[in-house]
């Protein structure tokens, strides 16, 4: 009888130990987020939340896994981490500061140094937008006049700082904790939890309300097999490669003869993954939140206004944000050069294409034009979802955003269960399962 990977998986001690230490912080993490900050009147927050569900500020609060909807200890989440990382990859792409190069090609020695410099920027942009926050919630008023928060003093503000700063650092920690300790990347494993513990209520408001005749039947099934559309699609997109051919020459050394072997360079025509959405929702998540916390002022409304979800403003600036973060990530990944001179020095080429520059010319041709349909893919599963959702009013968020961060985070995952089972050789675990990396498919030639 063929074993199952799943079936099979917690055979493997090590592997055990990992996912359970994963499922512990993440059990950590969402008991952490259901954790109010002290002075926060709640039932204002609620009201607030459920009166703008469907906008922005639904969204955010859903990417936070409810935390941002509860003003809980961990509201800012993972967001100022993620935005430092955003900033020094910048500056350092830049080459603004040469230590920072420098410090980049020092190995491990320098990306321990460079992680420190991150987590101070870290610190930093939490106590900022902490501070903007903890300001914005003091003016939030509902129904009645009520206060969002039920004491605005200086203490208040001071203390609330503070516990956003450090529920900032506490998720980055345990984000990292997850990354060595665990299975899979501890910062996308963390906002995947978010998203995915709000959907089961989703779900079950989607049901209530065909049971109460708020919603069609037919919608339902609609948006269900939406869902399901879209989740074939993310699959197909993050497993979907252009295979370059490569020819190595024979060569000999001594009395034995190497190469004469055909291979691939595979290209991945979503080579940022579920990065370039997890980075544009950060960005464009700033200054909104800020803004619907603040929704008296004149600012903030026009803000609100013209960047609700479902304007075009809003889908322009988010997609542009996606398409940059694409070619910035694969940039920053993927070297032309030195494909071309590895390929070189081991007597490899790309069969009609000359060694050395040729070669590159090629590599950067093809890049560009994967990396192009890549980032309009992606854009067009980001945002079609918002036109149907304004369209038909459908309170249930099934967004594309989620679903390709949901569905990315949960193959990656896989994909390193599969990579840890075989690097220890358990690999009779895998028989009869079907490999994450699996379904190769050569886009295009």
């Amino acid at each position: 009888m063929e074993n199952n990977t799943v079936a099979n998986i917690f055979n493997a001690p090590e592997l055990k130990k990992r996912l359970l230490f994963l499922l512990g912080a993440l059990a950590v993490f969402r008991i952490a987020a259901a954790i109010p900050i002290p002075g926060i009147n709640t039932d204002v927050l609620r009201q607030m939340f459920a009166a703008h569900e469907n906008g922005i500020l639904g969204f955010m609060n859903i990417f936070s896994g409810g935390a941002l909807g509860r003003f809980s200890i961990l509201a800012l989440g993972i967001m100022p981490y993620i935005n430092a990382s955003i900033i020094i990859s910048l500056v350092r792409g830049a080459h603004i500061f040469p230590a920072l190069d420098r410090m980049h090609k020092e190995g491990e020695a320098g990306r321990r140094k460079e992680n420190q410099i991150t987590r101070i920027f870290t610190l930093f942009l939490a106590a900022l937008q902490g501070s903007m926050m903890t300001f914005a919630i003091t003016k939030v008023e509902g129904a009645g006049g009520v206060s969002a928060v039920v004491n605005p003093s200086f203490f208040f503000f001071v203390t609330t700082v503070l516990t956003l700063c450090a529920g900032t650092m506490f998720v980055m920690w345990l984000g990292e904790q997850i990354t060595e300790k665990g299975v899979g990347n501890g910062i996308s494993l963390i906002i995947f939890a978010g998203i995915v513990d709000r959907l089961p209520g989703a779900i079950m408001e989607v049901v209530n309300r065909v049971k109460a005749d708020e919603m069609d039947f037919f919608m339902a099934l609609v948006i269900f097999a939406a869902v399901i559309i879209i989740t074939g699609l993310v699959v197909w997109l993050e497993t979907a490669q252009r295979q370059i051919p490569v020819q190595y020459a024979k060569r000999q050394v001594g009395n034995k003869i190497y190469g004469g072997q055909t291979s691939y360079l595979p290209l991945k025509i979503d080579q940022s993954g579920v990065i370039a959405v997890i980075f544009a929702s950060s960005v464009i998540s700033l200054p909104l939140t800020i803004a619907s916390f603040n929704q008296e002022a004149p600012w903030a409304q026009r803000l609100l206004e013209v960047m609700n979800a479902s304007s075009i403003w809003y889908m322009g600036l988010f997609s542009a944000l996606i398409i940059f973060f694409c070619y910035f990530y694969n940039s920053m990944t993927i070297n032309p050069s030195d494909l071309a001179d590895n390929m070189k020095k081991w007597g490899g080429f790309i069969p009609g294409i000359r060694p050395g520059e040729p070669t590159k010319n090629y590599i950067e041709w093809v890049m560009n034009r994967l990396t192009f349909c890549g980032a309009i893919a992606v854009c067009l599963i980001s945002v079609l979802p918002d036109f149907f959702r304004a369209e038909f009013n459908v309170d249930f968020y099934f967004g594309g955003t989620a679903l390709l961060i949901v569905v990315g985070v949960a193959l990656d995952t896989v994909s390193q269960i599969q990579a840890h089972l075989l690097a220890r050789n358990y690999e009779p675990l895998l028989k009869g399962s079907k490999r994450i990396k699996g379904r190769w498919f050569n886009v295009g030639q």
